[in-house]
């Protein structure tokens, strides 16, 4: 893998195109996977049929290493192609190493993305595939999602047996697509055929409990179970009503079935990868599916998995939520940071990034220093900070990142992968190897017999440098009777914005003494969590004044251009 491939810009998916991918069938062999447990989408993707995964072994042999990264930036942290890239130099180094990532989600890729495969020459093949539509499984996960509030209208129009309160239906329907118009609606117009009038709206796909439940359910047992618990309304008399009071739990199940089985593909370096689920990390739990990392584990001696946004969101729900229900923990962990956002986080604009400014760097390391503690010192995992490297790094800038992740008692590692794919990460590769060799033991942020606003203020404060939390008196009401209602032991799942520590997007660095306002809650029984909803966070995303949809297109052959 030579840097020099790199003296030519060339787009993600030019690479990926001109790449040469092994069968798929080969691809299974190097896990041990007999073709047959392969059930092919084509010649380079498959599923792995859940029969084969309930055959391998109980318990987990290899080492699992959690990826995560700094606070996100307009510039990009690059979380999935730095996985990607240390999956290859693992590889090279003669690990036997395996990938775990989410799939990516139609609106972001129409949206601000363009593709989220990883990049440059450390990416998940087939690009395109995997971005559009891929096995399918989204498309299952919305009908379902659907087919359940559709039952619950038709219910109502057929005489509501179970009087369901009209005023108190919790469950939205869902899209694959960024669509801000269709945030809140009005449902059952035109009459009486049509239903009862009522207010309502959509999310995306990847923010539904469907998509929750279909990661974190460990069987097709377990999963049919978990539709059953979604709670979907209450009646006049605040009881819940369930989606298997409606039966609706069966049908779904059925519509998942074969969704469930993970998805094997490969990297441009051939090491296998299961991409499956995806849900959001600042609106849902934002790990990929847990039948797919168990499996993995059962496959490979290092598992690499990504967990969505920075260490505050993503990391803090797969320590908190996945951990917690699963019994998994990370051996090590690495937190993804580069000199653009450093420099974002300490005070440059956008058009200014691409200029030296160490001194902006060493403050916006601010950033990088929290999550790096809260890693290691409240959650106990060894941690190693990769910094992805871009070609307008300067010197300087990359000794004083280093420095500063020194200074903080941790240990930093320069990662060219994106240009030279594996054979760019190898270094990172044995540093990852030599913190899976150290002592680990898993912390959580907050005990399971707290309440749930006990757990919500632990996060704030311990994670978010929040002085407090705060909610009006209707969303307290609320939390009092969740609480009540057995639900306390359940974990939270905060949903807030991405960009900062705190609920302002705009507060970049290390924000503290800031206070955590909670304006929603949501009840998720069929994942088993309660979600925060903290600020203006959006379950719905809507389209940039100039989508990437409007670069993507097909040409007269057949290839697809514009993903990036």
């Amino acid at each position: 893998m030579s840097g020099k491939r790199c003296l030519v810009a060339r787009s993600n998916i030019e690479i990926a195109q001109d790449a040469t991918l092994a069968p798929i069938a080969e691809i299974g062999g190097r896990l041990g996977i007999p073709e047959d447990a392969l059930e092919p989408y084509g010649r380079h993707k498959a599923k792995v049929s859940l029969d084969y995964v309930a055959s391998l072994p109980e318990s987990p042999t290899g080492k699992l290493v959690l990826v995560t990264a700094v606070s996100p930036t307009p510039a990009g942290e690059g979380k999935t192609t730095t996985t990607v890239g240390l999956g290859d130099a693992l590889t090279r180094i003669g690990e036997r190493a395996m990938i775990c990532l989410r799939e990516p989600a139609l609106g972001p890729v129409f949206g601000m993305k363009g593709g989220a495969a990883g990049g440059g020459y450390a990416q998940v093949v087939p690009m395109e595939d995997i971005n559009l539509h891929f096995t399918g499984d989204f498309a299952a996960i919305g009908v379902a999602t659907n087919l359940l509030a559709a039952m619950i209208d038709n219910h109502i129009h057929h005489g509501n047996a179970l009087g369901i309160d009209v005023r108190r239906v919790t469950w939205r329907r869902v899209l694959d697509v960024n669509d801000r118009a269709l945030r809140d609606t009005v449902i059952g117009l035109g009459g009486t055929g049509n239903g009862y009038p009522r207010e309502s709206g959509f999310d995306i796909v990847v923010a539904s409990e469907v998509m929750a439940v279909f990661c974190l359910a460990t069987s097709l047992v377990d999963l049919k179970r978990r539709l059953g618990e979604i709670v979907v309304g209450y009646t006049r008399d605040r009881a819940p009503v369930r989606a298997r009071d409606l039966g609706a739990d069966g049908a779904m199940t059925a519509l998942l079935r074969d969704a469930l089985a993970p998805n094997l593909v490969q990297t441009l370096e051939h090491t296998p990868a299961f991409v499956h689920g995806g849900p959001f990390a600042n609106i849902a739990h934002g790990c990929n599916s847990l039948v797919a990392t168990s499996a993995a584990l059962k496959l490979a001696d290092y598992v690499l998995t990504e967990a969505g946004f920075g260490a505050d969101l993503g990391a803090e729900k797969f320590i908190d939520i996945l951990c917690r229900t699963s019994g998994l923990r990370p051996d090590a962990a690495v937190i993804v940071a580069t000199v653009r956002a450093m420099k974002y986080h300490g005070g440059v604009e956008v058009p200014d990034l691409p200029i030296e400014d160490v001194e902006a760097l060493r403050a916006g390391t601010a950033n990088l220093r929290r999550h790096l503690a809260t890693v290691r010192e409240t959650w106990g995992i060894p941690a190693v900070v990769a910094i992805n490297h871009r070609a307008e790094d300067t010197d300087a800038e990359v000794r004083a990142l280093v420095a500063a992740v020194e200074d903080a008692g941790g240990t930093a590692v320069v990662a060219r992968h994106f240009a030279e794919g594996g054979a760019g990460a190898e270094d990172l590769a044995h540093a990852v190897v030599s913190a899976c060799a150290q002592p680990s033991a898993l912390r959580f942020t907050y005990p399971d017999e707290a309440g749930l606003w006990e757990k919500m203020r632990e996060v704030a404060t311990r994670v978010y440098g929040a002085a407090d939390i705060t909610a009006s008196t209707a969303v307290r009401r609320q939390i009092r009777r969740l609480q009540e209602d057995g639900y306390g032991r359940y974990p939270v799942c905060v949903a807030k914005t991405q960009y900062s520590f705190s609920t302002d997007a705009k507060l970049r660095g290390a924000p503290s003494g800031h206070v955590v306002d909670i304006r929603e809650v949501r009840l998720a029984a069929g994942a088993g969590f309660v979600v925060m909803v903290c600020g203006d966070v959006m379950t719905m995303p809507g389209l940039p004044e100039t989508p990437s949809a409007t670069s993507i297109d097909v040409e007269d052959d057949g290839r697809i251009v514009g993903l990036f």
